[in-house]
């Protein structure tokens, strides 16, 4: 029983620290989905039951970005639909998935999801770069991004699977795929990111809820130290030493690979 409160507590603490990290630095989700494995949860279900669990903390970082949100109405019109597609492709993809199936990908998931959130900075120090060139002034000038076209709609409904199935790490590529398409105000690709990040999640919830997959009561707890962590950790945002947080955050992103990699 003292083990049993003491796995509970850890992904309490867990929720707390990836609900603080997602308003510092991201990468809550490598935090969360591991701390349930390790409680037990089926690694389907401990996927689920994370995409809830970090919701809230995704609806109040939208929140956050609303007013540049206003700026991307022709985005939004274009990417709406293959966002909720995605998110309903991917997270049908999971339902199908044999709690074998997705525990082998697991691991590989989780290693490719910290590499990219690793190499984050250094992909947004190129994609600042890249829009200082395309606008020849600051990366955050104000400026009406350009009409999208229809490979943005497959570029977003291809992230938005990958975010119904998985998730962590989507966000890093809505951003570096945003920039390759022609936005160039960074304040707006991350309204938009937020955006249409909290669609496909919350469409992947639904099927989640509807296929049985979520364990509430972890969920609901979580969810509540997501919020707690995030609400506080925003306070301090702007003093943390994001470089140190990343590199915590990838230490257990690899620690976690490794260990699902030995485990299966």
């Amino acid at each position: 029983m003292v083990a049993d409160f003491a796995q509970l507590a850890g992904v309490v603490i867990a929720s707390v620290l990836g609900g603080a990290a997602n308003s510092v630095a991201g990468g809550g989700m490598l935090l969360v989905f591991p701390a349930l494995i390790g409680l037990g949860v089926p690694a389907v279900s401990a996927n689920a039951t994370s995409t809830v669990a970090l919701w809230p903390g995704g609806l109040s970082s939208m929140l956050g970005y609303r007013d540049a949100l206003r700026g991307t109405r022709a985005w939004v019109r274009v990417l709406v639909i293959p966002s909720l597609l995605g998110g309903v492709a991917g997270a049908w993809l999971l339902t199908r998935s044999s709690d074998g199936q997705f525990k082998a990908l697991v691991p590989w998931l989780v290693l490719g999801a910290t590499l990219l959130f690793l190499a984050q900075k250094r992909l947004g120090a190129w994609l600042r770069h890249r829009l200082q060139m395309a606008t020849q002034g600051p990366a955050h000038a104000d400026m009406l991004p350009p009409p999208p076209g229809a490979g943005a709609a497959v570029v977003q409904f291809l992230v938005a699977v990958y975010g119904g199935y998985f998730g962590a790490g989507a966000g890093i590529i809505m951003l570096a795929a945003f920039g390759l398409l022609g936005l160039t105000n960074v304040h707006q690709m991350n309204g938009l990111k937020n955006f249409l990040a909290l669609l496909f999640n919350f469409v992947a919830i639904a099927m989640f809820a509807i296929s049985g997959l979520v364990q509430w009561n972890l969920a609901v707890l979580m969810a509540v130290g997501s919020a707690l962590g995030g609400h506080y950790a925003a306070r301090y945002a702007q003093r943390a030493n994001q470089d140190v947080v990343r590199q915590m955050i990838g230490v257990v992103g690899i620690a976690s690979s490794i260990w699902l990699f030995v485990s299966r």
